[in-house]
This record gives structure tokens, C-alpha cells and sequence, in this order.
């Protein structure tokens, strides 16, 4: 049986846009990178812009400041201001503006800012989608982005290109992954930047996680917007065991969790490439392979002992 995607009210998923959307923007970064052709990090909220505050401020692969203006609204006037305002204050050369609602007037304004700025003006549409009784998630929809220096080619090729690209790595992947591992084996290969299979608890995943230079396997816990604690108890509880898995691993992991966060990661980065390095595919997927099936075997006793 095959379920219709619903939409969900933006408000239901955030209540709040600063208290709410924005502190879940900068956790979870990655998913604006799957929608952009960029690789942000070090995202924080809140961040001084002269007398103003910047929703999020973001740094690309080259080090240099991305702000990040959200809008859980159709898009006005006053919030195209203050991305200016902020990209010229923080003397930044990209800015994203995430909108539930684009204006015509307002995509016209930010493909006008491409063409006649040397600055990358970035307009995303955010949705909440969910299938039946599934948790909500998010949907981002590039609406604007900046043309290619050519003036022919735009953002929408490009990322037509990374996704299918994407797509072919998953494929290989999880076709090579299924003669050693049957944990992704009911997985279909898709266009973001990872693919997930249960760990065989609520709110657990064993993700492969996979970048335009290097990749990562992880498990990610998250049981949703309201259980951040539950993340950490159950994060805290792995912890306690953490030398006996990373004994059972082989070497160390990466435990990732910090104060305000919701979701935990417990995981190992993986710098043999990424799905920009085409030529090195059978060698990167090989170690990710790998690298999940003793992350599984090293997690998979302590996991069935949580009492969640």
C-alpha cells in the first residue's frame, strides 16, 4: 500500500520561529545542505550583525560567513531588508532567505540581487510534510538560486546534477552493501546526502552519510521535537558502555552532542572522498561498508539492553 505525502501546518511542527525553527535550523544544517550546492557548517543562532541579530550564521567550505534569515511566513519587505542588512554588516558574499511563502515581487527581487551582485542570494521554500501517521518532516524547495558565471546554466541544473549523481552512489552502494550487510537491504537509493535503515529501536537509525569530498557512517538519535532529553538518556546510556564499544569497533568514535542540541550521533567520519570523487567510489563505499557493519556489531548488544 502506498500513502499519500500531507502537508502539515508550518506552527504545529515549530510553534516558534526563533525559539523553535531557527534553534532546529542550526542542529540540523545539513538538510539546507542537501537543497543547496554548498557544504555549511558551524551554524549558530542569534549571532551579532552591528546593532541586529542574525538568524543563523553559517560558514562555508572555505571558511567564509553565510547568513541565513528565516521566515515562517510569506516573505515581506522587511525581512528582504534585513538579509541585505546583514549580509553588508557581517561583510558576507552569500545569504539564504527560507520563506513558507515566496512572493512573486520577492523571487523577481532576489534573481534581480544575482544578476546585478557579485553576492549569492539564495530564496528556499519551507514546507512540513509526513506520510499517515509518520512524524513530521521538512521540506525545502530551492526557488532562487545564482546563475552560473556563464549566465546559461543555473542552480537548478546544478542540483539536478548533484542529485542524480547522489543517486548513482546510493545505488552502488546499497547494491555492493547487500552481499555482506542486510541492514540497508530494504533501502531504496535516493538524492540527499544520506540513506537510513533502523536500529531497531523508536527514534534510532544507522545512517550513511555521504559529502561532496568525505563521508560518514552514524547512528543518529532523535525521537522528535519534544524528546531532546529522551536523546541524551539514551545518548548518556550508550556512553556508559563507550569502552567496550569502541573496543568492539576498533578504534575510537566520534560521540557527538552539545548543549541545546537535539539529536546525538555516535559515529565515525570517513576522509577516503566523497560523491565528487567518482573515480574512488568502489574505494569509499568499501570503507563505509565496512565501517556501518562494525558500528552495528559494536552498538547492536547495547542498543537491545535500553529500556526505551
Amino acid at each position: 500500500m502506498i500513502e499519500k505525502l500531507q502537508r502539515v501546518a508550518l506552527r504545529e511542527v515549530w510553534k516558534h520561529e526563533a525559539l523553535d525553527f531557527t534553534k532546529w535550523l542550526e542542529e540540523n544544517i545539513d538538510v539546507l545542505n542537501d537543497v543547496l550546492d554548498l557544504s555549511l557548517s558551524s551554524a549558530e543562532s542569534e549571532q551579532s550583525a552591528g546593532a541586529f541579530s542574525v538568524d543563523v550564521l553559517a560558514e562555508d567550505e572555505a571558511g567564509n560567513p553565510v547568513v541565513i534569515e528565516n521566515q515562517l511566513e510569506a516573505s515581506n519587505h522587511d525581512h528582504l531588508g534585513k538579509l541585505i542588512t546583514y549580509l553588508t554588516a557581517i561583510e558576507a558574499r552569500t545569504a539564504v532567505w527560507i520563506v513558507a511563502k515566496p512572493r512573486p515581487e520577492h523571487v523577481r527581487a532576489m534573481s534581480w540581487l544575482n544578476e546585478s551582485s557579485t553576492a549569492s542570494f539564495y530564496l528556499v521554500k519551507v514546507e512540513a510534510v509526513k506520510i499517515a501517521d509518520s512524524p513530521p518532516a521538512p521540506l525545502l524547495t530551492l526557488i532562487v538560486g545564482p546563475t552560473t558565471e556563464d549566465g546559461k546554466g543555473t542552480t537548478k541544473r546544478n542540483l539536478a546534477e548533484r542529485f542524480a549523481i547522489r543517486q548513482r552512489f546510493w545505488s552502488q552502494l546499497l547494491e555492493t552493501a547487500r552481499s555482506t550487510t542486510k541492514l540497508h537491504a530494504s533501502v531504496s537509493p535516493g538524492i540527499y546526502g544520506w540513506v537510513g535503515a533502523s536500529a531497531g529501536k523508536y527514534g534510532l537509525a544507522y545512517h550513511y552519510v555521504v559529502r561532496q569530498h568525505d563521508a560518514r557512517v552514524q547512528l543518529t538519535i532523535d525521537r522528535g521535537k519534544e524528546s531532546k532529553s529522551e536523546n541524551k538518556e539514551i545518548f548518556d546510556a550508550l556512553a556508559l558502555s563507550r569502552e567496550a564499544i569502541e573496543d568492539a569497533f576498533g578504534e575510537p568514535l566520534d560521540w557527538d552532542w552539545s548543549e541545546g542540541k537535539r539529536v546525538c550521533r555516535i559515529g565515525k567520519d570517513i576522509r577516503a572522498g566523497g560523491y565528487r570523487n567518482e573515480d574512488k567510489w568502489s574505494e569509499i563505499q568499501e570503507a563505509m561498508i565496512d565501517t556501518m557493519i562494525r558500528l552495528e556489531n559494536a552498538l547492536k548488544p547495547h542498543i537491545a539492553e535500553l529500556h526505551i
